[in-house]
């Protein structure tokens, strides 16, 4: 299991990753101006996603061998679990980081801490089961 992170293909996995990440943390910065915090969050998931498939398919997992389609839906639904995981942790620190006297960026800080949480579980569902 530890090898997994200490590969070439997690390091790819990371940059994509992060690409995404930065593609659902910007929209959810427009996306506030039009829709609550709490939906921003949910529909910036859905843009980065779409971005993080792309990327996956074309740099990570290029020797996948099952088809795009199932690709995509095994990768929604491992992606249904890390919404989850992003939306719980960015609405739970949006509530705590002024109780803890950080009264700046609340909402940056909450959604960001948000997207980086399930980097690790979403490599593992990925590889194991989206592209393999």
């Amino acid at each position: 299991m530890i090898q997994d992170f200490l590969s070439k293909q997690f390091f790819l996995f990371l940059l994509t990753g992060g690409t995404a990440a930065a593609v659902n943390f910007g929209s959810r910065i427009f996306y506030n101006r039009w829709m609550d915090f709490s939906i921003a969050i949910i529909v910036a998931y859905l843009t980065g996603m779409i971005t993080a498939f792309i990327l996956v398919k074309l740099f990570v997992f290029k020797e996948s061998r099952q088809q795009i389609r199932r690709s995509a839906w095994i990768f929604s639904m491992v992606n249904l679990l890390a919404v989850v995981q992003t939306w719980c942790i960015s609405l739970i620190l949006v509530y705590f980081l002024p109780l803890m006297g950080i009264t700046k960026f609340v909402h940056e800080i909450s959604h960001g801490i948000g997207v980086i949480v399930p980097v690790f579980t979403s490599y593992i569902g990925h590889k194991r089961w989206s592209f393999r």
